[in-house]
Order: structure tokens, then sequence, then C-alpha cells
């Protein structure tokens, strides 16, 4: 079993309108956002690779990046309070059936905080 991993950047702007008004997270910010998705499985006996990481990109581009990317995440349908584990979450939903051997998707925040879903 291997395990292959692809990074994405994201600059997107959000608030978090659960949280009281005098948090600074409340009030609009932005962030730039890592994306790293996490593919598992078998190496392919001719290829000799897990994925594609053309395919992974055309995936994530299409589903996720051309949507969020340099756009306010509370906009967007499902990301009405974009905490990080909904963003992670949102993401893996979006691209699952489309990437095989997807297990995990991490979100970064400016390189120093993170979070990860991972379906039971």
């Amino acid at each position: 079993m291997f395990r292959i991993e692809r990074d994405y950047t994201v600059e997107a702007a959000r608030r978090l309108p659960q949280l009281p008004a005098e948090h600074p997270c409340y009030r609009l910010h932005g962030h730039r956002f890592t994306v790293t998705l996490a593919i598992e499985g078998d190496a392919d006996n001719e290829k000799q690779w897990v994925a594609d990481y053309y395919d992974i990109d055309s995936a994530y581009e299409k589903r996720v990046g051309s949507l969020i990317d340099h756009n306010y995440l509370n906009d967007v349908p499902g990301l009405e309070i974009p905490t990080t584990e909904v963003l992670a979450r949102w993401v893996f939903e979006r691209l699952a059936k489309h990437l095989p051997g997807l297990v995990e998707v991490t979100i970064g925040e400016e390189n120093d905080t993170r979070g990860s879903y991972r379906p039971d």
C-alpha cells in the first residue's frame, strides 16, 4: 500500500459568524490555505503509480479550486460557516467519487495550524 499527497494553495476570505462579535475571526479576514489531498492504494501494474497527478490536478481545479481560490468562502454553497473542519469535509465530499483512493483532506492555515477530515 502506498500513500501519495498533493498540495494546493488557496487565497480566500472568510468570517465565522457563529462566534461572538468581539472574536477576531467573527470579522472578515483572509488566509492563505494549504489543501493537502492524501490518496492511498497499490501501484498500478502498468504505470507503477497510485494515481496520476494530472488527474488529481484536473479534479481539484474543476470541483474545488475554481470555487474557492480568491473567493469569499461564506458565499460558496456548503461553506456558510467555513471553519477549517467544515472546509476539509467539503473538499473531501466534492472529490471522493472522482479520486479513487482519497482517504484524507488536510487544510492548513498560514502554515501554523491545520485540520484534517477522514471519513469513518
